[in-house]
């Protein structure tokens, strides 16, 4: 479920607003987006995907909140990371060119 908008990363695109399948976010003028329906979150991680700049943390358990804070997230090197993690963002690897992929391709035959 969504639980952070970093104000000190965020850069105002909305582009979490935009991509939100669940209409989780509002716009606001002049400033950071808002988690307005935080319970409609469905857990797909589409708002920290499209984040430029890695102001999102999508935590991985859909059934509540965790109450992390961004202090935390940013200690961990969490804000982002399902991003990091599938290579989107400059200078990051994608995922489909890791070595464990093609490890797995080649266990499955392919």
């Amino acid at each position: 479920m969504i639980e952070v908008i970093s104000a000190a990363r965020c850069v105002e695109c909305n582009q979490c607003v935009s991509v939100c399948p669940t209409n989780v976010f509002d716009r606001v003028e002049d400033g950071i987006p808002v988690i307005a329906r935080q319970s409609d979150c469905q857990t797909c991680f589409m708002c920290e995907l499209y984040c430029p700049v890695d102001a999102l943390y999508v935590a991985p358990d859909s059934e509540g909140v965790t109450g992390v804070t961004e202090v935390v997230l940013e200690q961990q090197g969490l804000l982002g990371g399902y991003r990091e993690k599938v290579g989107w963002g400059k200078g990051r690897q994608p995922v489909a060119s890791h070595d464990f992929m093609y490890k797995l391709a080649a266990r499955a035959g392919f």
